[in-house]
């Protein structure tokens, strides 16, 4: 229990914190509402899983031994985020609801595979987490690890969906959610423009 509240004070902040991914969730939960989301949901999580299982068994150190590759993904992370940002900026409310296109299963996924932030999140919880887990619970330690992050991640990605669904009853009024979906896409091009001129590549200027 003790190795579990201090594992989730220090990862909650970082699973709820505004990334990528949280933006589109709530974008969405906007557009389409929470059950048309739950493809987009899947897509983002199930590669998380995935990526922490790899990362928890041995991935981790390839990526150490190769930092450039973070680097690459974290470009095409930003230039996919732009491409969604503006398929925000580009939908209305003016249509009904079921009308919206809905970001499904295939988009959540290169989401969270081009999410330099979930990348480098599950290399922080496996670097504070796993020489403790791996002591608590023996050779379970790293699976223990990937299942509590999994709940987190599914519980909290449910909550920024809900609260953009939330947020686009406020009003039915076309204007307000238009300039919404502009806020959502607006937050989007201030992440990718952060991912770009934060990245590495770009400060060396190899680019």
């Amino acid at each position: 229990m003790s190795l579990f509240i201090i594992w989730f004070s220090a990862m909650f902040p970082l699973v709820f914190s505004p990334g990528p991914a949280n933006i589109v969730f709530a974008a969405s939960g906007a557009n389409v509402g929470v059950r048309r989301s739950l493809g987009l949901l899947a897509g983002v999580d199930v590669v998380y899983i995935l990526k922490s299982l790899l990362v928890g068994y041995g991935l981790g150190k390839v990526v150490e031994s190769h930092p450039m590759a973070l680097n690459i993904m974290q470009l095409i992370g930003a230039i996919y985020l732009i491409y969604l940002a503006t398929k925000f900026f580009a939908a209305t409310k003016n249509t009904p609801a079921n009308d919206n296109k809905k970001l499904g299963f295939i988009d959540g996924a290169l989401l969270q595979i081009l999410n330099s932030k979930g990348w480098v999140l599950v290399f922080i919880m496996f670097t504070l987490f796993s020489e403790q887990a791996n002591e608590t619970f023996g050779a379970l330690g790293n699976l223990i690890l990937v299942l509590w992050l999994a709940i987190l991640n599914i519980s909290v990605h449910l909550v920024w969906i809900k609260a953009g669904d939330l947020l686009a009853r406020v009003s039915n009024d076309p204007n307000y959610n238009k300039w919404l979906n502009r806020f959502y896409g607006g937050c989007l091009y201030l992440v990718a423009a952060w991912l770009i001129f934060d990245n590495e590549i770009w400060r060396e200027g190899l680019i």
